[in-house]
């Protein structure tokens, strides 16, 4: 009895595997550096309290941390009951339709959170393109580059009708028109700018490119794979 050869590992497995390692490492990294300022916000929000934990920058994302269990337990919820009903992708569509909202609701909390000075400064709006990056600084850039990359990331993923980049990047456009919007009409004493405009949109766009792999076209729709039979029977 002949035994087959084990497969050998093909670069694309490989290199995700590669890229899913250094991911983790930098996420690592990452909440080691930031380990201090999350917990000193840690007591408030164990509280409950609202000052101190949801109306700061580093509660929010403690926050946003802690539910990350809770995310993944839907996840699997979700993924059992499509698969018990016969859908296909399941796990796919259920960790895209999670991921969008774990990965986007915080962010637009940070982003309506009101400045100082609220409903009594005056609002600001900023039109002239790339005027504004200067004094984003990289923080800046960073943090506007991620309001809207796990919509773009998980949204193609889901949605047949947004597996397009440049869907994707009107979709980021015009949900960070809305947000700019809203800064200025509530007077949060937030500066509107068109600049947060365009890297809200790229950023989407970009993380769009990343998931591009995992993009839900319409051939995975199941009425799609029916139409051969009711073909061929008739």
């Amino acid at each position: 009895m002949t035994r087959s050869a084990p497969r050998p590992t093909t670069p694309r497995r490989t290199l995700r595997t590669v890229l899913i390692v250094f991911a983790v490492l930098g996420a690592a990294g990452a909440l080691y550096v930031v380990r201090g300022p999350l917990m000193m916000a840690a007591p408030r929000c164990v509280a409950g309290r609202w000052h101190g934990c949801f109306d700061t920058f580093n509660g929010v994302v403690l926050m946003t941390l802690v539910a990350v269990p809770l995310s993944l337990l839907l996840v699997g919820a979700l993924t059992l009951r499509r698969r018990a009903a016969g859908v296909t992708s399941a796990w796919r569509l259920s960790l895209a339709e999670v991921g969008m909202v774990h990965g986007t609701v915080p962010f637009l909390w940070l982003t309506l959170m009101p400045g100082a000075a609220p409903g009594i400064a005056p609002a600001r709006v900023t039109l002239v393109p790339l005027s504004d990056l200067v004094t984003m600084g990289t923080l800046g850039i960073v943090g506007n580059l991620l309001v809207f990359a796990s919509l773009g990331f998980f949204a193609p993923m889901r949605f047949a009708a947004l597996a397009s980049v440049r869907r994707i990047l009107a979709l980021g456009a015009g949900c960070s028109i809305l947000v700019e919007a809203a800064q200025y009409v509530f007077r949060l004493d937030r500066v509107s700018s068109v600049d947060d405009v365009l890297v809200n949109a790229t950023g989407a766009a970009l993380a769009a490119l990343a998931s591009r792999h995992w993009w839900r076209t319409t051939a995975d729709a199941p009425t799609d794979r029916s139409r051969p039979a009711l073909a061929s029977a008739a």
